[in-house]
This record gives structure tokens, C-alpha cells and sequence, in this order.
């Protein structure tokens, strides 16, 4: 007996020494990671390989773990692997298919991780070699296309698009990534089109193939014909440009709701119990607790839209009814590699399988109200360099809007009004407004309002001038379609009038320390110019003989204002400073204004 137990320890002791046993495919990883051709021992293992499920960890866990030294000593094999990838797109049997695009997205993000400037290779030689680096890429992205045309699975598909977006993302600057080279020469721009007008693969895909075609614009865009840019600025066809914008107002949808979701949560919750005790000192403070992520990816999309294809200006008047998107069950897709883009796509649960119905119940709305609300949120809170960048962003493409004569036709169009209900920021001095009261106006109101929050919102030390500045511009772009046209709104131009001589005072306020940052004379001069041309052309735009009234009361009621920004601006242009010459141009736009309220007060000099 005491034999029979000794010989057991001895077996659970030799047992425990043992190092677990490696699956298969990990086994063949290895052989690859050394410089051996792993086909000198097994002459199939190309086609084991592809037959077996990938490990993602441990294969991207291997390339980390080189430098790139010991990763050149292996060039031959990964080039074959390469290799053997693309030759496997073209498998009879899917899952070969499924692994290769998985183990090139492994490959490609792995091998670019090592891409340093010490390191001392090549990208393309490491993954490729220079001499077959043509034919390969050719042969990937011919693969590609065939893959996103064909009728295979809509899993497939979707590996395919996550392949591109990491080949064209393992760079933090896209025109760095000089393998996007190849991309340019073997065009998927049609895949990409044929995905966004066929409605079954744009729900599943649009959203990749958006975004994969605003980066693929993007690449050297000012440095060297771009074909992708060539191509999407003479897209025509209504089909594919209303699926593209479906596609967009969906995301901006989806990142609207989660935010009003948050909001409704924060305003019955706690900090809406302690708010009702002790007043609204504790407003802001909760109102920073609503934080989702933003999508820039998507608005870039938007962005290259609007700004290189005139004829998708149409699509942001195409109506869409605003109504909650329903959760349907979703088939699983395969194991794919993680997303490479800093954001996520809208999750596949809140979007119908369906084209969204129009309904005479529901009420309707269109991309560009979609897009105003999700500026109305971003634009809130500039504080940090994200949002501040999504803000200007916002910004450029409302300034592409307000320059095109159509949209111009379509904001001001007085039998077209829509109830928009714009996001605002939480102040002590002034109540929310409640959704009811919101009238319908034409659209332009609605972009209005949205420069006027602005501006009244973001008067702060951590001055945001370019907006600012992009601000008072669309401003002037709508203004100038208004007296071109002789369009009189009805809009409460008082409230825009109050917020351009509030700012003016802020900045006259501030003047050192704004100055020490920014030339806010620049600024100043656009703000008067505005009142200039009310008061010179007011009469061909403005809606009634009273609006025109209303305007000289608040320009005499705050005239202050204006003298004080007039010392202000004398002061600096008598002085031999930086500054002399911008703040002349102030003095002398202000003459109008100033005449306005004291004629006679003007010296020879200011006449």
C-alpha cells in the first residue's frame, strides 16, 4: 500500500511539472516566429492553417513581444504569411475566408505597432517586400471588392470593412500611412457605393462604409489627386446619396437620444431632488454628470459630404419621421478584431432591420434637425480640446450649408417650418424652455437660435475665438442671402441684437487678458459690421417698420457700449503697437453705428 501511494505522488509531482498543452494553431504561430520556413517540416501547413479558428491574443501578444530586430530576422515568413492570407480570400469554404481577414487585421495592426523610427524597417518590405508589394496589395483589394459586391454573408462582409478600417487607421496621421498608397491605385469606391444604395447591406454596414469613405478622402487631400475625392464630388445618383445621409442621421440620432436619455435621467433623480431644496446653485454641477461620447467620425463623413458633393445638399431636406428605433434581435456575427476607431458605430440593437416608415402621426424631421440638435449638445461644452474640436467641426459644415444657394432656398422657406427643439445650457437666470412652446419656424430660425446660444453660453476666460469667429460668419452668410433675396423674417431679432453688444462688452471687460491670446479686434470688427449692414440694408430684410425701430432703440438704449468700445479702439490705433492697425479698422466701422444715436457728437476726423 505505502508502495501504491508513493508511486502516485511521484506521478501527480512529475504531472504538475508538466507546462499545459499549447491548441494547435498556437503551435503553428511559433513555427512561424522562427526563421525556419515552417513548411520544410509540414508542406500543408498553409492549408492547416486557414482550417483552424484564430487565436487573436496570442498572435498580436507575439508580434508586441519583439523589437524590431528580432522582427526583420522573420520578414520571409510574415511575407508569407501575407502571402497566404490573400490567397485565401479566394477559398471555396468560408471560414478560411473569416480566418485570413482575421489574421490580417492581427498582422497588419501588429507589424505597424512596431513601425518606430529606431526600429529601422520598412512597413511595406516588412509585410510584403518591395519588389511584390504591387501585385499583393492588387490582388488583397481586388479580393476585397469581390467579397463586398458578391452575395456571401453579410459576416463576411462585415470582416471585410473591419479589415480596411484597420489598414487605414494603424496610423495616428492617415497620410502617413503610405501603404493607403495602393488603396488609391485599386479603387473600392463603387463597393462602398453599391453597400450605402442597397438598403439590407446598408443597415448591416453603413456605418463602416461611411466612415471608411470620409477617411479615404482624407488621405494627402491637399498634397496629390485624391481619386476618392474626385469620384464622391460627382456622386449622383439619389439612391446611394439618401442612403448616405440615412446613415449619418441615424448616428447623430442615436447619440441625440442617449443624451436626452442622460438628461431625463439627471433631471428626476437625485440632483433634481436637491436642486428643488436649496434653489439652482447646484445646476452646472449636475448637468456635467451628462457626458456621451461624440461621434467625429461620423460628422466627418457629414463634413465631405456637404463639402465636396453639391448635390447632397438636397439629402439634408430629405424628411425622416423622429420617432425611437426599435431593438430587434440581431444574428451573431463572427469573432472580429476590435474596432480600430476611437468611436463606435451605433449599436446594432436600436436600429430597425427597416427603412424608417413615414408616418402623418409621427413627427417628422430631416437630417440637417438631426445634425442642429447634435450641434446644439456638442457646442455646450468647448472646455476640453475634443469638444472643442467637434464644435469647430459643427461650425465648418453649418458655414458650408449657409454658403449654398440651395440650402439657402430650403432653411428660408416660409412654407416648410419644423418645431426644432435645440439643446440648451443650463443658467441660473433662465428657465428651460418647454417643448410645446417651441414654434414652427422655417429651419433658418432654428440655425439662428443656435449662434445666439452660442454666443451668450461661451463668454468665459478659456475664450473660444475661432468659433466665435465661425459664428459671426454664418451669421453674415445667412444675412447676406436675406437682403440678396429680400427674404423678411419673422424671427426675434432682438435676442441676436442683445448677444452681439453683450459680447462686445465682454471683450472690452476682458481686453487685457483676451488680448494677451487672441486679436479681438478681428472679431469686434465683424460684430459692428453686422449692425452696419442692419442699419444700411435692414430695410430689405428685416419684417416690419417696428423691427427697424426696435433695432435703433437697442443700439441707443446701449450706446454706452459702443462709445466705450469706441475709446477703447481709439486708444490702440493712436499707439505705435501691434495693434494699431486692426483697432483703426474698428474705429472707423463704428462711425455708422455711433451716428445712429449722436450725430452730432462726431468729430470731423470720425465723419
Amino acid at each position: 500500500m505505502a508502495q501504491v501511494d508513493k508511486k502516485v505522488g511521484l506521478l501527480r509531482k512529475s504531472s504538475s511539472n508538466k507546462k499545459p498543452l499549447k491548441e494547435k494553431v498556437v503551435l503553428m504561430y511559433d513555427e512561424i516566429f522562427t526563421k525556419e520556413d515552417p513548411t520544410k517540416t509540414n508542406p500543408r501547413f498553409w492549408d492547416e492553417l486557414f482550417l483552424m479558428k484564430v487565436n487573436l491574443e496570442y498572435l498580436e501578444a507575439k508580434l508586441e513581444s519583439l523589437d524590431g530586430e528580432e522582427l526583420m530576422k522573420i520578414k520571409d515568413n510574415i511575407n508569407s504569411l501575407f502571402q497566404h492570407c490573400i490567397q485565401a480570400l479566394k477559398a471555396e469554404h468560408q471560414i478560411r475566408v473569416v480566418n485570413s481577414l482575421q489574421t490580417l487585421c492581427a498582422l497588419i495592426r501588429g507589424v505597424h505597432q512596431k513601425n518606430k523610427p529606431t526600429s529601422g524597417f520598412d512597413i511595406i518590405n516588412m509585410l510584403m517586400g518591395f519588389d511584390k508589394a504591387e501585385l499583393r496589395m492588387k490582388n488583397l483589394m481586388e479580393s476585397l471588392d469581390i467579397l463586398l459586391c458578391g452575395e456571401g454573408s453579410e459576416s463576411l462582409k462585415s470582416l471585410c470593412l473591419k479589415l480596411l478600417l484597420c489598414l487605414v487607421t494603424v496610423t495616428d496621421n492617415i497620410s502617413q500611412n503610405t501603404i493607403l498608397e495602393y488603396v488609391m491605385i485599386n479603387s473600392i469606391f463603387e463597393a462602398i457605393l453599391q453597400i450605402l444604395s442597397h438598403p439590407p447591406s446598408r443597415r448591416e454596414h453603413g456605418y463602416d462604409a461611411v466612415v471608411l469613405l470620409a477617411l479615404l478622402v482624407n488621405y494627402r487631400k491637399y498634397e496629390s489627386v485624391n481619386p476618392y475625392i474626385v469620384k464622391l464630388s460627382i456622386v449622383d445618383d439619389e439612391g446611394t446619396l439618401n442612403g448616405m445621409g440615412l446613415v449619418i442621421a441615424r448616428a447623430l440620432f442615436e447619440y441625440n437620444t442617449q443624451y436626452r436619455d442622460k438628461e431625463e435621467e439627471n433631471q428626476t433623480g437625485f440632483f433634481s431632488a436637491l436642486t428643488s431644496m436649496v434653489g439652482s446653485m447646484f445646476i452646472a454641477d449636475a448637468d456635467e454628470k451628462i457626458s456621451v461620447q461624440t461621434n467625429e467620425a461620423i460628422l466627418l463623413a457629414l463634413y465631405e459630404a456637404v463639402h465636396l458633393n453639391r448635390n447632397f445638399i438636397t439629402v439634408l431636406a430629405q424628411s425622416h419621421p423622429e420617432m425611437g428605433l426599435v431593438t430587434v434581435p440581431t444574428t451573431p456575427l463572427p469573432t472580429t478584431p476590435t474596432t480600430p476607431l476611437g468611436t463606435t458605430p451605433p449599436s446594432s440593437d436600436v436600429i430597425s432591420p427597416v427603412e424608417l416608415p413615414l408616418d402623418a402621426d409621427v413627427q417628422t424631421s430631416n437630417l440637417l434637425i438631426t445634425f442642429l440638435k447634435y450641434s446644439s449638445i456638442v457646442m455646450q461644452d468647448t472646455k476640453d480640446e475634443h469638444r472643442l474640436n467637434s464644435g469647430k467641426l459643427c461650425l465648418i459644415i453649418l458655414t458650408c450649408i449657409a454658403e449654398d444657394q440651395y440650402a439657402n432656398a430650403f432653411l428660408h422657406d416660409d412654407n416648410m417650418n419644423f418645431r426644432v427643439n435645440l439643446h440648451r445650457m443650463p443658467m441660473r437666470h433662465r428657465k428651460k424652455a418647454a417643448d410645446k412652446n417651441i414654434p414652427c419656424r422655417p429651419l433658418v430660425c432654428a440655425v439662428l437660435d443656435l449662434m445666439v446660444e452660442f454666443i451668450v453660453t461661451h463668454m468665459m476666460k478659456e475664450f473660444p475665438m475661432d468659433l466665435y469667429v465661425r459664428c459671426i460668419q454664418i451669421i453674415h452668410k445667412l444675412l447676406c442671402y436675406q437682403k440678396k433675396c429680400r427674404v423678411r423674417l419673422h424671427y426675434t431679432w432682438r435676442e441676436l441684437w442683445t448677444a452681439m453688444i453683450n459680447l462686445l462688452k465682454f471683450l472690452m471687460s476682458y481686453e487685457t487678458v483676451l488680448l494677451a491670446k487672441h486679436n479681438i479686434f478681428t472679431l469686434a470688427l465683424m460684430v459692428v459690421n453686422l449692425f452696419n449692414m442692419f442699419i444700411t440694408y435692414g430695410d430689405t430684410f428685416l419684417p416690419t417698420p417696428s423691427s427697424y425701430d426696435e433695432l435703433y432703440y437697442e443700439i441707443i438704449r446701449m450706446h454706452q457700449i459702443f462709445d466705450n468700445l469706441y475709446s477703447m479702439v481709439l486708444r490702440l490705433s493712436t499707439n505705435a503697437g501691434q495693434w494699431k492697425e486692426p483697432a483703426s479698422k474698428v474705429t472707423h466701422a463704428l462711425v455708422n453705428v455711433r451716428w445712429d444715436y449722436d450725430p452730432g457728437g462726431l468729430s470731423v476726423g470720425d465723419s
